[in-house]
Formats: C-alpha cells, sequence, structure tokens
C-alpha cells in the first residue's frame, strides 16, 4: 500500500475564500457532530448499481489502486478492499476518518476538497459518492483538474450526486446541485471523457430520479499533468 499520506496529520494547506472555507467548514462540523447517526442511516444503503458502473470502467483484474473520495464511515472503501483492490480513503471529516480507518481497515487521509494534496498519475480510479456536490461552483473546476492529475492515463472518475439547479444549504451543511450539462462541460474542460451517466433510483420517472452518476475516464494526453 502507498505511504503517500499528504496532509494526513498535518492540518490542511487552505484554498479557496474565506466565504468557501466557511461553507466547508461548517460542511465538515456538520458530519462531526452527526457522524454516528450519519453512519447508522446509510451503512446499508444499496449503492450496488454505482459500484457496478464504476468497475465497469475499470480494468477487470484486482490489485488496482482506488481513491474512495468522501469515503465517510468507510463502507464503500470497505466493499472495494475486499474486492482486492488497494483502497485509500479521503474525507475532511476527523470522525470519519478514525471510523473508516477501523471499519475497512485502510488507509484514509485527512484532507478537505478545497486543499487536496494527491500524488500525481497514482490512481487507476477515484470513486466520489455524494461527495463532490459539496463543492462550490467557483472551485470546482480546479478539483476535477487535481483529480484529473491524481489519475493514471486513462484512469476513471466516477461521482453520484444529488442534482438541481444552484446553491443551498441544510443546517450548516452546503450544497451544489448541477445537471449533467453542466458536469459534462466542467469534465471535459478538465481534460476527462465522458463515458456515461444515468439516473437514480432505477426504473423511476425522471421527476423522482433526484441523483445523477457520471462516469469520465481521463484523457491520456493529459492525464497526470498538473492542474492548471
Amino acid at each position: 500500500m502507498s505511504d503517500f499520506r499528504g496532509n494526513f496529520g498535518h492540518g490542511p494547506m487552505h484554498s479557496g475564500s474565506a466565504d468557501q472555507r466557511a461553507m466547508l467548514a461548517g460542511t465538515i462540523d456538520h458530519y462531526e457532530r452527526l457522524a454516528l447517526q450519519f453512519w447508522e442511516g446509510t451503512r446499508d444503503h444499496d449503492v450496488s448499481q454505482n459500484y457496478q458502473h464504476f468497475l465497469a470502467a475499470l480494468p477487470d483484474r484486482p490489485g488496482l489502486t482506488l481513491l474512495d473520495l468522501g469515503c465517510g464511515p468507510g463502507r464503500d472503501l470497505r466493499y472495494f478492499s475486499d474486492l482486492g483492490h488497494t483502497a485509500i480513503g479521503l474525507d475532511g471529516c476527523e470522525s470519519f476518518v478514525r471510523m473508516a480507518t477501523e471499519f475497512a481497515t485502510c488507509q484514509v487521509w485527512h484532507q478537505d476538497f478545497l486543499a487536496l494534496d494527491l500524488p500525481a498519475a497514482h490512481f487507476d480510479g477515484i470513486f466520489a459518492n455524494a461527495a463532490l456536490f459539496h463543492v462550490p461552483p467557483a472551485e470546482l473546476h480546479r478539483v476535477l483538474r487535481e483529480l484529473q492529475a491524481t489519475l493514471k492515463p486513462g484512469g476513471v472518475l466516477f461521482f453520484s450526486n444529488p442534482r438541481g439547479n444552484g446553491e443551498s444549504w441544510d443546517g450548516s451543511r452546503y450544497a451544489n446541485y448541477m445537471e449533467f450539462p453542466a458536469y459534462s462541460d466542467l469534465l471535459i474542460a478538465a481534460g476527462f471523457e465522458i463515458v456515461e451517466h444515468y439516473y437514480r433510483p432505477a426504473g423511476k420517472p425522471r421527476a423522482q430520479q433526484p441523483w445523477l452518476a457520471v462516469v469520465a475516464r481521463s484523457s491520456a494526453e493529459t492525464a497526470g499533468a498538473p492542474p492548471a
């Protein structure tokens, strides 16, 4: 397993405006206060459809190096590790870092999305389930470029977010809701090619599908390049 730890244990390198940092701090505090409640409410969620689409875009072999971005208490991290992959978690919530480390017995980095410190061309895939919608619009291109730079050539990014238009707050938790065309434009600008997208839950009318999932592949020409 890689011993790259970024800022784990050393505190974040702050990026983004003061307002954006405050948004993220409020969101992280929300999860800190409700960490156990969140775990009990999500540990049995069926995300098998997301696993299948993510893994289908990756080489069919064990031993891949995968990043679970916004890993929370470690449900998905453990799933990928149990498949024989080198799964590394990342979360800005200290409670989640501790919980995921214990539950998944994997390496988990303590970093937030506005202060990522990731190795270049390191991961075969990134799984970001219900995570990137916490990134403000003004920072999302930069964050996607940083994710693209940490993927190997042809590496895969998967994310699933609640969809919509505009920013809002759920108590102290910040959310940025977007639809597929906006995500597609940002991904292409960040050096990705769209593989597919779909809406969840499956089999429902679009109005009853609040989740948007996207699979994208890092363009070979730009993979591992420093973020612009």
